[in-house]
């Protein structure tokens, strides 16, 4: 019988795949972070933008997260189930399902870059973008720019997981350190020596991203346990059918985002008008530009979080599809546990060093209010992350099972119903702070429903386990 590829996934210590697969899967998510996060620095601390290109950033944050959240759908979706199809000896299946991801990726893209250069004016508007003219200025000029960088940044983002599927996570994080490494050198040189400004930003980041696309493809021709050949490339139906289900609940993780900060910026425009400091001219981008920050720190947070669960989804689904539930359960466990430990720690740092997190983003720069809302936003915003973690946990680990239905199900709760709702609900009552509110409401409503869920898997598992060594 035909040695099959990556069989250490169901040999190795699952401590030691954890540290192997999910530490570089962890680096990449939190440098595709930094992207926007490092331009929202340079260009807080550039006095001719100040708090107007942080609110413009804050508008055209969310517009990058939708290209990234397809193409995590396509790379993490393809990722668990070319895991799944190795741990099975499917070789066939895994090369063509690799193939489709590319294919569909580049499609994807293009379409999304001509809806963004075509709709762009509605977009920004819909994104809170006219809240004043000076944000909608600034957020136009960086959002034209972003646009053209739209299909490299997919086609790196969802590369990613597939080459941590063929066994080189350090590729995988190596590829988008370098392209993050480009950004910070050259957003310095944009904004502040060649004063191109948003403008400038932009430019720092396309070239970031063209170049991890460039690696990208220079791996897939250079692929270890999946051999790629001509007729693997093509759209094909049943193999999509296959592999898009497992990517929705990382789709759902990040267009949650999306959703939750379009609804966020249109109750901010609303309710912020009716607030007598934020109701100002002078001061009525302030919430948009703080709440902006936040959600900038949450993505980091997240980043670690998802990192750790979609890093072993190649793990998870390997050991699942050789029968190994033995394996997945303690990979499971240990899992969990390390997302609850993640958001313990940075609760621990939200509520005590709310100011010098704001420091980072040009405070020194801004009013007392900016200052005053930004440490309230911090910690009440945020007051629930270790349950925030433990979820998105849930959420990955299910996907990687193969339990896609339980998986976009939760996500579909926790990031829609939840996340939208209570964003538009709860201002209605208590104003600006009723945004502030709906996070932490959210969260701890799903993490009810999630702990029912893997009472559930634990149990399936457990019976399995049992099973396979009776």
């Amino acid at each position: 019988m035909e040695e099959k590829a990556n069989k250490f996934l169901e040999e190795e210590k699952i401590g030691t795949l954890v540290r192997k697969y999910s530490v570089p899967c962890i680096i990449s998510l939190l440098v595709a972070a930094l992207y926007n996060i490092v331009d929202q620095i340079f260009i807080a601390n550039a006095s001719y933008l100040g708090s107007y290109g942080n609110a413009a950033n804050s508008v055209v944050f969310p517009l990058t997260v939708v290209a990234l959240a397809l193409a995590v759908m396509i790379g993490d979706g393809c990722c668990a189930y070319v895991s799944i199809c190795l741990g099975r000896n499917e070789k066939a299946n895994a090369h063509k399902s690799i193939g489709c991801a590319v294919v569909l990726v580049v499609v994807v893209s293009l379409v999304l870059t001509l809806i963004y250069a075509v709709f762009q004016d509605q977009i920004l508007t819909f994104f809170g973008g006219r809240v004043n003219e000076g944000t909608y200025t600034n957020a136009k000029e960086y959002f034209t720019f972003i646009t053209i960088g739209i299909p490299a940044y997919m086609f790196g983002q969802c590369l990613n997981p597939i080459i941590r599927s063929d066994g080189s996570p350090r590729f995988a994080m190596v590829s988008t350190v370098l392209g993050a490494v480009f950004n910070i050198i050259f957003d310095p040189i944009c904004i502040y020596g060649l004063h191109w400004g948003m403008m400038g930003a932009a430019v720092a980041t396309v070239g970031g991203q063209v170049l991890t696309a460039v690696l990208a493809i220079w791996y897939l021709c250079h692929m270890k346990a999946v051999k790629l050949e001509k007729k693997s490339f093509g759209l094909f139906p049943n193999l999509m059918g296959k592999f898009l289900p497992l990517g929705i609940t990382s789709f759902l993780s990040q267009i949650s985002l999306v959703a939750a900060m379009a609804a966020m910026n249109n109750m901010i425009v609303k309710y912020g008008a009716l607030d007598p400091i934020f109701g100002q001219e002078a001061y009525s981008q302030i919430p948009m530009a703080v709440l902006g920050i936040v959600m900038k720190f949450f993505q980091v947070v997240i980043s670690i979080s998802v990192g750790l669960s979609a890093g072993c989804i190649p793990v998870m689904g390997y050991n699942v599809g050789a029968n190994r539930n033995d394996r997945a359960l303690t990979l499971l466990k240990t899992l969990l546990i390390g997302e609850l430990i993640t958001g313990f720690v940075a609760l621990f740092i939200v509520e005590v060093f709310p100011t010098q997190l704001i420091s980072i983003f040009g405070a020194s720069n801004e009013s007392s209010y900016y200052t005053e809302f930004a440490v309230k936003s911090f910690r009440t915003y945020l007051c629930m992350l270790p349950l925030a973690t433990f979820n998105k946990g849930t959420f990955i680990c299910l996907q990687s099972l193969g339990k896609a239905a339980l998986s976009s199900g939760l996500s579909l709760i926790r990031e829609v119903v939840f996340g939208v709702g209570w964003a538009l609900i709860l201002p209605i009552f208590f104003g600006l702070d009723g945004i502030l509110y709906s996070m932490p409401v959210s969260d701890v409503l799903t993490f009810i429903i999630a702990v029912i869920m893997l009472v559930y898997i634990f149990r399936m598992l457990k019976a399995k386990s049992k099973g396979a060594v009776a």
